[in-house]
C-alpha cells in the first residue's frame, strides 16, 4: 500500500512539474502533452515561437481537446475551452473580420472552429458558421461533380433501359448510340433509342450506406471529409444515405444531410471511443444487408467491449454487409490507429486502410459494385492492413 502511495504521489510531482514524461504512462504522457500543449506557453497565449494562434505553436485543437473531455469532467473542461479561446487567440480570430480574411481557412480550421463552439460567445457564433460554410462550400465545388458522376455510373452500368423517363435518361450514352442519326441541317441528333438509368421503384431495390464515423479529436478532419461526403451520397436518389457519429454515445444525423453545415456544428468532437456501441446501433439500421455498405471510418483505438465489437462485425459481415474499414479519410498521410484491432477486421475479410478524400469516389464505385477492394488499393499503391491468418 505504501509502494502504491508513494507511485501515485511521484506520478502526481511529475504531472505537475511536466518532467520526466518518459517515465509516465503512456496515457499520463497525452494527458501531460494536452495540457502543455496550452499552458506551457509564455504569457497570454505568446510562445517560443510568437503569439498564440492555429499555426505553429499551437496544438492541434480538435485532438487535445478531445484527450481532455476523455482525461477530466465537464466543468473542468468548460475552463480548459475558456483558457483555450483566450490562449490560442481565437477570439481575435472571430471578432476581427480584418484577421479573418488573413487566414487560410482548411478543414484543419473547421474542425478547431467546431471543437471550441461551445466556449464561444453568441456573438462570434455567426462568424464561425460563416468560416465553416465557406470552407464546405469550396469542398462541394471540388468534390461533388466527380463523387455523382463516378457513384452514378458504377450504379447504373449493370442495369439500363430503352424507355427511360426524361428525368432518367442517360444523355451520354443515348448520344453514342444514335450519332448515326446526325441531322446536320438541324445541327442535332434525333434519337430513335433511348438509354436511360433504371429507376428503382422499390425501396429494397436500393443501395444502402451507412457512414458510422468516429468524432474522437484524433478523427477530426475525417468527421468534416465524411460529413461532406454523406451529404453528397445522400443526393443520389439510387441510394439511402445514413450518417452516424460516435465517440460514448451515438448521434444520428441522417436527418440534416440536406445541410453539411448543420451536420458539422452538430458533432461534438472529441471524448472517448465505443465503436462497438456504434456498430450495434447500425446493425439495428439494417434492411436488406446484401444491399448494405458500412463504411466505418475509425483509428480503432476502441474505449469499449474489442471483443463484442470484432464479434458484432463478423456477424454482419456474414450476413451480407460489405463493411469497409477507413482509419482516416483525410489529406494528412499515414494516420495512427491500433494495429491489433485493424488486423483483426482484416480477419474478418474487412478491406483496412487509409483513403484521401480524392479517392473516396473511386472507392465507393468499387463498393456499390462489390468489386475487389484490395486490387483496387493496391492498384493505386495504398497500403491495405494485411489479415493476421493471411498466408
Amino acid at each position: 500500500m505504501s509502494e502504491e502511495l508513494n507511485g501515485e504521489r511521484l506520478r502526481n510531482w511529475r504531472l505537475a512539474l511536466g518532467t520526466e514524461t518518459d517515465a509516465l504512462s503512456q496515457r499520463d504522457q497525452r494527458l501531460d502533452h494536452a495540457l502543455g500543449a496550452l499552458y506551457d506557453h509564455a504569457g497570454n497565449g505568446a510562445s517560443a515561437k510568437g503569439k498564440g494562434s492555429l499555426t505553429g505553436s499551437a496544438p492541434r485543437v480538435a485532438k487535445w481537446l478531445g484527450d481532455i473531455r476523455e482525461f477530466f469532467p465537464t466543468n473542468v473542461v468548460q475552463v480548459i475551452q475558456r483558457d483555450a479561446f483566450e490562449r490560442l487567440g481565437l477570439k481575435q480570430m472571430l471578432l476581427e473580420p480584418e484577421f479573418l480574411a488573413t487566414v487560410e481557412a482548411d478543414v484543419h480550421l473547421v474542425a478547431d472552429l467546431i471543437s471550441l463552439r461551445g466556449a464561444m460567445p453568441e456573438a462570434t457564433k455567426e462568424t464561425a458558421r460563416g468560416v465553416v460554410a465557406k470552407v464546405v462550400r469550396d469542398l462541394m465545388e471540388k468534390l461533388e461533380n466527380t463523387t455523382v458522376e463516378t457513384l452514378r455510373g458504377a450504379l447504373n452500368k449493370r442495369r439500363r433501359i430503352s424507355r427511360p423517363r426524361f428525368a432518367d435518361i442517360d444523355w451520354p450514352r443515348t448520344i453514342t448510340a444514335n450519332l448515326r442519326h446526325w441531322q446536320p441541317e438541324h445541327g442535332t441528333v434525333v434519337p430513335e433509342k433511348l438509354v436511360g438509368y433504371g429507376r428503382q421503384a422499390k425501396r429494397a431495390n436500393l443501395e444502402d450506406v451507412i457512414l458510422c464515423v468516429d468524432q474522437s479529436g484524433s478523427m477530426a478532419t475525417s468527421v468534416v471529409y465524411a460529413s461532406i461526403f454523406s451529404a453528397v451520397l445522400a443526393s443520389i436518389p439510387a441510394i439511402a444515405t445514413k450518417l452516424v457519429c460516435f465517440d460514448t454515445a451515438i448521434l444520428d444525423l441522417t436527418e440534416d444531410l440536406q445541410d453539411p453545415v448543420e451536420v458539422l456544428f452538430g458533432v461534438q468532437l472529441g471524448g472517448g471511443t465505443d465503436i462497438n456501441q456504434a456498430l450495434a446501433y447500425c446493425e439495428r439500421l439494417l434492411t436488406e444487408p446484401s444491399r448494405t455498405h458500412l463504411v466505418l471510418i475509425s483509428d480503432l483505438f476502441e474505449g469499449g467491449n474489442a471483443e463484442e465489437m470484432l464479434a458484432r462485425a463478423g456477424a454482419m459481415a456474414a450476413s451480407g454487409v460489405n463493411i469497409i474499414v477507413l482509419l482516416a479519410l483525410s489529406d494528412d498521410g499515414k494516420p495512427a490507429y491500433d494495429p491489433r484491432h485493424a488486423s483483426a477486421f482484416a480477419d474478418l475479410g474487412c478491406p483496412v486502410f487509409a483513403c484521401t478524400p480524392n479517392e473516396f469516389p473511386d472507392l465507393m464505385a468499387v463498393a456499390l459494385q462489390r468489386g475487389d477492394l484490395e486490387n483496387w488499393a493496391a492498384s493505386r499503391d495504398i497500403a491495405l492492413i494485411r489479415s493476421n491468418t493471411a498466408a
